[in-house]
């Protein structure tokens, strides 16, 4: 009766121990400890099945350590097939010659026999293999104890326990995953389709545009839009911008292209009072004013080399110094960058840095051109002609089927940016009320001058306002450019009654560039 009594509480007290348990891992390692105490044990380990059922793994010992359950070389595959325990003596082991059996041999502490006991569940589910290491036993003797049997059954109730909460947890994070992730495209879904207010278009290249816009969003890191001139990559960096944390504070511009060299540096970096010759007072540059906002710098190819391994040290550390000041200034901005120009051909011809390039396009972003989305043409054409109503209070109200198929014939090398001005003076031309028309387009006298280009004959050339010399009195190119840009600002103010905003969004410049360009050229307002 004593001894009984002893058995009765060492039961209990396993038990217990056993239920205590709070993960898999601990109950095993636990009932293996029980194992060798109780029953004298030299080692115990537990072989898992996993998850595909095809492989026995032995943590406990080496993770490395499997043993194929279809390889019939060593007895474990046997034990599992028919679902009877068995015993195994080290001269048998040793004329299977199997690495793994020779393996748990050799760690088990000088036993000369195992038993091997297949472990299932109520339902009859393989769980794995109990494996019993000890020096001369007597193996039917030991498993016939009510202990043994009693301590065998509790260690598979908790194995499935844990087994199944561990599965009703993985099922929970799965389901909290997948609703997760179905609020974030939700939300993606949301914010691209108030972005297609301003990145207008039905095209598949469009939507993956604006998709790849909000993820880029949501990050920090840099981003580089690369298309050609007038597709849009203006509208991308403030769709970046608007979108992401740093909506509330600045977006600043800059058009490397815009600004001469020798001034880039100085509207970039800023400059300390008595920097130069007439410079009475300090003035902060656009790094700094971009300071927990977006600076977008457009036109980065046009940027100098010299000046291009100092924006390298800016975006590596966020420090930098204004022109003749003693200290370091920081800002904390989220840079994006454009060009039209094929970057990787100006890196190797020696003219754009390599590391920049690297540095700049964490996040690469391409805009392909309109003439790649024919199928987005409808859908700007109207967005242009409201956006024009709601600016003039007037205006027509659509745009008829003859005079989109006139446009679908037309390639737009200046993409939506022609497209748009062609649209505003078909809108000029157009009584109010009414549709724009095949013959309000200007497009017999784009494509003519499309099909020109290059043969034009100077003698004949327009002039397209005065001040701009004839095409065969050209001797300076640079400042014929110069003049002919200042006679298309000048027009253009004149178009929009000296408004230097509307004028501006008409040229696809920001304000800022252009007045910078006015006072370059000598432009008043007026024209």
């Amino acid at each position: 009766m004593g001894r009984m009594q002893m058995e009765l509480h060492t039961g209990i007290d396993l038990a217990v121990e056993l239920v205590g348990q709070r993960d898999r891992a601990t109950l095993l390692a636990c009932a293996t400890a029980q194992l060798e105490r109780v029953f004298g044990l030299s080692r115990c380990w537990v072989l898992e099945l996993d998850a595909s059922g095809r492989t026995l793994l032995c943590p406990a010992l080496d993770a490395e350590l499997a043993f194929e359950c279809d390889d019939f070389s060593h007895p474990f595959a046997h034990v599992l097939r028919e679902g009877k325990a068995r015993a195994l003596s080290s001269a048998a082991c040793a004329r299977l010659d199997h690495a793994g059996l020779s393996r748990l041999f050799q760690a088990s502490r000088g036993a000369d026999s195992l038993w091997i006991q297949p472990l299932r569940s109520a339902d009859q589910r393989t769980l794995g293999i109990l494996v019993l290491c000890g020096v001369d036993p007597v193996w039917d003797a030991l498993v016939a104890q009510p202990l043994f049997d009693g301590l065998l059954s509790l260690i598979t109730l908790q194995w499935v326990a844990h087994r199944d909460r561990d599965d009703r947890l993985w099922q929970q994070r799965l389901l909290s995953r997948s609703l997760s992730s179905l609020r974030d495209n939700e939300t993606e879904r949301q914010k691209s389709d108030q972005l297609a207010r301003s990145l207008v278009g039905q095209s598949r290249a469009m939507a993956d545009l604006r998709g790849q816009v909000i993820r880029a969003a949501g990050s920090q890191l840099s981003v580089l839009v690369q298309g050609e001139t007038g597709c849009g990559k203006d509208l991308v960096a403030r769709g970046l911008h608007d979108f992401s944390e740093r909506s509330d504070g600045p977006f600043v511009v800059v058009n490397c292209a815009a600004i001469p060299d020798s001034l880039l540096e100085n509207e970039l970096f800023g400059h300390a009072k008595g920097a130069f010759s007439g410079a009475d007072a300090a003035k902060q540059g656009l790094l700094a004013q971009a300071d927990g906002g977006t600076l977008f710098l457009d036109e980065i190819g046009d940027m100098p080399m010299a000046l291009q391994s100092k924006l390298l040290r800016v975006l590596e550390t966020r420090q930098f110094r204004p022109l003749g000041a003693r200290d370091e200034v920081h800002s904390d901005f989220r840079l994006v960058a454009a060009t039209h120009q094929p970057l990787q051909e100006r890196i190797g011809d020696g003219a754009f840095r390599r590391d920049l390039f690297y540095r700049l396009s964490q996040f690469p972003l391409r805009v392909k051109p309109l003439r790649e989305r024919p199928e987005d043409l409808e859908q700007l054409c109207r967005h242009f002609v409201r956006i024009y109503r709601e600016r003039e209070g007037r205006g027509p109200l659509g745009i008829s089927s003859h005079a989109l198929e006139h446009l679908k014939q037309y390639a737009f090398p200046g993409n939506v940016r022609e497209l748009r001005n062609v649209i505003e003076f078909a809108c000029v031309q157009t009584p109010a009320q009414e549709d724009i028309q095949a013959e309000d387009l200007r497009l017999d006298a784009l494509a003519a001058s499309e099909e020109t280009d290059g043969e034009l004959d100077l003698d004949d050339a327009p002039v397209p306002q005065p001040g701009v010399p004839a095409l065969h009195d050209i001797d300076d190119l640079r400042a014929a450019a110069q003049a002919f840009e200042a006679a298309v600002i000048s027009a253009r103010l004149r178009q929009y009654g000296g408004n230097r905003a509307q004028a501006a969004e008409s040229l696809g410049l920001p304000k800022r560039t252009l007045a910078h360009k006015c006072q370059k050229f000598n432009v008043s307002e007026a024209g």
